[in-house]
């Protein structure tokens, strides 16, 4: 066991949790592919000028899984192959736009299977693909509408959501 001394400038306690709780956001929007969220925590921390301290916690956590997964005398191998392997470009997050099922939310929408729903977007990891999908859904048929009918949708989505609006003439009554 390494003892090691406590230093005077050290971060208090509530700062480390905070630190690790920012560490976490940082890593579950990395894992899950979800560049908006990767990038919002990032400029965060790099606001709150907080990047050391996470950069320390993020470097433990892959120290303690890479403990936790490998025998001492492979984790060394398993981080220099890693080392070799790291891409030019690190700011991405990998992706995976094939957990977005668009197509079966939409059929779900239209059954009225709210638990399908809410299991469709429970288990996508990056829900931008899918509400991304649901609008191209709702894109593609927006001209097999009748005349006047996307106003009348819009209408009375604005109704609904914000408060009351402006009398919109129906098109169809019009002729």
């Amino acid at each position: 066991m390494v003892v090691t001394e406590e230093l005077a400038d050290e971060l208090p306690a509530e700062a480390v949790e905070e630190a690790k709780a920012r560490a976490a956001t940082l890593l579950l929007a990395f894992r899950h592919g979800n560049q908006l969220a990767y990038d919002h925590a990032l400029d965060r921390l790099f606001a709150e000028h907080a990047e050391r301290e996470v950069t320390t916690l993020l470097v433990w956590i892959a120290a303690e899984a890479v403990r936790k997964a490998y025998a001492p005398e492979v984790g060394d191998r398993v981080l220099r192959g890693l080392a070799r392997r790291a891409p030019a470009d690190t700011s991405r997050v990998a992706i995976d736009e094939e957990t977005a099922d668009a197509a079966r939310l939409l059929e779900a929408v239209g059954a009225g299977e709210v638990g399908v729903v809410r299991a469709l977007v429970a288990a996508t990891a990056d829900t931008t693909f899918l509400l991304g999908g649901l609008l191209q859904a709702v894109a593609m048929m927006l001209p097999l509408l009748p005349e006047g009918e996307a106003g009348e949708v819009v209408a009375e989505l604005r109704r609904r959501h914000s408060g009351p609006v402006p009398e919109i003439p129906e098109a169809r009554g019009e002729a």
